[in-house]
């Protein structure tokens, strides 16, 4: 993305707690509802607070709520890149929406793994990855049309 103009950024951490999601969605919202078109907005509104809700029920389940969870926002001229950093067990994203497509049901139907469908469906590219400071890090890109 070097060659392309950054608009704006923004981090911000908080608590792990689902009580969190109200000031990750205010945040959200100053950095980027002046800058994104309306629909562009929604779509990463809805992948940032099911990112967000995972890191909390799922990669920080068994870790005490004052856990730090990171955030950052960066818009560039062609794309939206959101990320959020937690201190789970690694995860392999991949294989986990590999296995959601081979279902012989509708995914959505089932209680588990829907906020990964969904984040699949509303961004273009989705990535987890585990640093070496043992954080794991979730990328979501979603381009500027």
């Amino acid at each position: 993305m070097s060659n392309e103009a950054l608009l704006a950024q923004s981090n911000l951490q908080v608590k792990t707690s689902l009580n969190a999601l109200e000031e990750v969605l205010s945040w959200f919202e100053k950095i980027t509802s002046t800058i994104l078109p309306l629909d562009i907005f929604h779509k990463c509104q809805i992948a940032l607070t099911e990112g967000f809700t995972n890191a909390v029920r799922h990669a920080h389940r068994t870790l005490p709520e004052t856990t730090p969870i990171e955030l950052e926002v960066k818009i560039f001229s062609v794309c939206i890149e959101m990320r959020i950093w937690d201190w789970g067990e690694p995860f392999n994203l991949e294989k986990a929406l590999e296995s959601m497509s081979e279902m012989h049901t509708d995914p959505l139907e089932h209680e588990g793994g829907r906020g990964l469908i969904f984040m699949s469906k509303l961004t273009d590219e989705l990535s987890y990855t585990r640093l070496d400071d043992q954080r794991n890090c979730l990328v979501m890109k979603k381009h500027i049309h």
